[in-house]
């Protein structure tokens, strides 16, 4: 009973404080759900901290409804370049940090990577791309960089990639070097960092420079100053996966960060006297502005170049400021002036400047007015990814073709110019002249050194390669005006002497030139606009008697016997609806074949108002050739290059027997023009008897569209634009 009893007061106690014990089991278990959910969050963070897009499932009615997370860094790749092995095992080092991170990563040899294909990839994958490369010899990459290297500054100074080709693209770069080499200090990290920026990309942080100099290593070698660097990065890294996108206002320009902690870092570096590559690794730039880096440099005129048009304005302020001078200094200088007025001799036509802006673009510049250059349809074809449209129309192998000028002058400006106007102009030769043997040795040797860089590069087919070292074909329509040349006749014969095919491109402003010019394998004539008002606007010639000179260059490509061209340039809104002038002038010049070509847009420039919009489509071009082929009743429409965004016209005397006969036989040309030779220059032949029979893939309306099937085109995935001409 005395049990029963203190059982009863029990249950009667708890049920009178009920409340109470409910309170404390609720705290209770309030207190472990925190708990748990802090543990769970600060491990998440401790292991995941670059935790990229996952997606939970929750069901809903039965059915499963995914929310995703933004991806803000899908991986790293790391490139490296590497001779030693140093920036390789800075390579895997990196590697391993970051896949401790949870984040997938891929270690890249540049020599494995073929940058043509796979790089514009990189601008939606949301990858962040890390580049170790090395400096080697003399400043240039190491062996297994170097076709990248080439590729990417090659694409940086092309305008038909354009500011925008790697937009979207994420990087970061890391250099190795000996400061002991002054002149060569990490020239290929600068470099690739420069060229990465101008195509678009944008860095995550600023170049770092790794130094195997120990006395003038930042941290004291070159493992600690990448240490130090990896350490910065993977904390970048890090805050790039939380999407934070910059650590600072954001207002940084020209290595000058306004922001407040990163003036006290600078000021620092500033008074320790650091040199050039000390100051690199300092991080006062992370992800960069295109646009405002691009407006400083315009802001300070670098590498400006001045048309020769343009000198007497320039020279007369010049001129003038000197002869005050001498006013004041009693007149002294202007009798030594009158002295040596006579004694300079003619001038050379490649200024230092001129020379530095057409070596970024990749020319090879021979003495002092000429040059030679590597175009992209050799490329193309020494890796079996077919040839230009001569090609196509002509039978020319595009891997054995050097692209060339012996006069980098032009005496128009016109809107479509490739070169961005970046030659020098002018209306008559007035410069130092070099000799053609010259000329012609120093340019094959520079194209067959420009050639043999591709030995060893993925995809080059091997027997291409060899046969692209015996220079075959020589277009002369690199840049300016070829015919300007004094000795072109001389620059001619020698092609041919070395079994070597002429392809001659003039503007039609030199008439004289072009009735003395001694026969060629193909001469063309730019005929860029049908009418006096369109070519003005178009060309932009410098001769004030333009027109007349445009028509007797026509009426002299009549009287040629070899074979001739009118190249047609298409430009949208300018000269499309000229139709019936056209035919005028095809009457007058009688040309034995007509390319109509669409424009090729040259990206932004200040010399020229063109757009993309003035660009036509194929369909277009293809469209203006068949009523153009109508008013015509002579010329039927032969051959079409798709690729190039081109068609050719031919005269029906080159249709035998209902087959097309555009191609060249260039062994049976080689044969007339030594038979001329023989007899004195009396002798003469025509465009009839070296043709050769066009193949069907060639021809208009067939299923390849002027692709040769020997070749596979290749097809860039993510392309942005396309990239087309010649």
């Amino acid at each position: 009973m005395d049990m029963w009893n203190y059982f009863h007061t029990c249950v009667a106690s708890i049920w009178l404080h009920r409340c109470y014990i409910y309170s404390a089991v609720a705290l209770g278990i309030s207190l472990w759900i925190v708990i748990q959910f802090t543990t769970t969050r600060t491990k998440k963070k401790v292991t995941e901290p670059c935790q990229h897009f996952r997606t939970e499932a929750k069901l809903v009615n039965g059915c499963a409804t995914p929310q995703a997370k933004e991806v803000y860094v899908a991986g790293v790749k790391i490139f490296y370049g590497s001779q030693t092995g140093t920036a390789k095992g800075f390579a895997k080092a990196l590697a391993e940090a970051v896949t401790a991170l949870n984040l997938p990563v891929e270690v890249i040899n540049m020599g494995d990577y073929d940058p043509d294909d796979s790089l514009s990839e990189e601008v939606a994958s949301r990858s962040v791309c890390v580049f170790l490369v090395a400096t080697y010899t003399d400043g240039r990459p190491t062996e297994s960089a170097a076709w990248f290297c080439k590729w990417l500054e090659e694409a940086a100074n092309d305008f038909r990639f354009g500011k925008t080709y790697l937009r979207g693209l994420r990087y970061a770069v890391f250099g190795l070097g000996n400061s002991v080499y002054v002149d060569h200090y990490n020239t290929v990290g600068r470099s690739i960092d420069r060229w990465l920026w101008v195509l678009g990309a944008s860095r995550v942080m600023s170049r770092a420079e790794g130094d195997c100099n120990v006395a003038r290593s930042r941290h004291g070698s070159i493992e600690a100053d990448f240490g130090a660097w990896q350490a910065k990065f993977l904390s970048r890294l890090q805050a790039l996966c939380r999407g934070e996108k910059k650590p600072c206002s954001g207002r940084c320009k020209k290595g000058k960060c306004k922001s407040p902690g990163k003036q006290s870092k600078e000021s620092s570096d500033h008074e320790h006297g650091a040199s050039e590559h000390e100051n690199t690794e300092a991080e006062e730039l992370f992800e960069t502005s295109s646009e405002e880096e691009a407006d400083a440099e315009e802001a300070e005129g670098t590498n400006s170049v001045i048309d020769v048009e343009d000198l007497g304005n320039i020279m007369g302020h010049m001129k003038k400021a000197k002869r005050e001078g001498e006013l004041q200094e009693g007149g002294v200088g202007m009798r030594e002036n009158t002295g040596r007025k006579e004694q300079q001799e003619k001038r050379e036509m490649i200024t230092p400047a001129l020379r530095d802006a057409l070596t970024k673009q990749g020319y090879k510049l021979i003495g002092s007015h000429s040059g030679v250059k590597l175009c992209r349809w050799t490329k193309s074809m020494l890796r079996g990814r077919g040839g230009c449209y001569k090609h196509t129309f002509y039978g020319i192998e595009s891997h054995r073709c050097m692209e060339a000028t012996p006069s980098l002058a032009c005496a128009n400006k016109c809107v479509f110019c490739w070169r961005h106007h970046t030659n020098p102009v002018g209306t008559e030769w007035h410069w130092k002249m070099d000799q053609p043997e010259m000329i012609l040795q120093e340019a094959i040797e520079n194209h067959q050194n420009m050639i043999r860089q591709f030995k060893g590069v993925s995809g080059v087919q091997a027997a291409r390669f060899e046969e692209a070292l015996a220079v075959k074909h020589c277009a002369l329509s690199l840049v300016g005006e070829p015919i300007m040349y004094p000795q072109i006749n001389r620059f001619v014969r020698l092609l041919h002497q070395h079994s070597i095919s002429s392809f001659l491109v003039t503007n039609a402003q030199f008439p004289e030139e072009i009735r003395s010019l001694e026969p060629v394998t193909q001469l063309y004539v730019s005929v860029d606009a049908s009418t006096r008002e369109s070519l003005r606007r178009i060309d932009r010639p410098l001769f004030k008697d333009f027109w007349q000179r445009f028509l007797d260059s026509l009426k002299a490509l009549a009287e040629k016997r070899q074979r001739t061209v009118y190249r047609l340039t298409l430009v949208k809104a300018w000269n499309v609806e000229e139709l019936r002038a056209y035919a005028d002038l095809i009457s007058l010049g009688k040309p034995d074949f007509i390319e109509v070509k669409g424009v090729t847009y040259c990206g932004e420039s200040s010399a020229s108002s063109l757009t993309m919009a003035n660009v036509p489509w194929h369909e277009e071009v293809v469209a203006f050739v068949q009523e153009l082929a109508e008013l015509l009743p002579d010329y039927e429409i032969a051959c079409e290059h798709e690729h190039s965004n081109c068609l050719l016209m031919a005269h029906t005397k080159f249709k035998v027997d209902g087959e097309w006969h555009t191609w060249i036989d260039y062994g049976r040309f080689q044969e007339l023009v030594r038979e001329r030779e023989r007899s004195g220059g009396s002798g003469t032949f025509s465009a009839t008897d070296y043709t050769a029979r066009t193949p069907a893939w060639a021809l208009f309306g067939s299923r390849e569209r002027g692709f040769d099937p020997l070749d596979v085109r290749h097809q860039r995935r993510n392309k942005a634009r396309a990239i087309s001409g010649c």
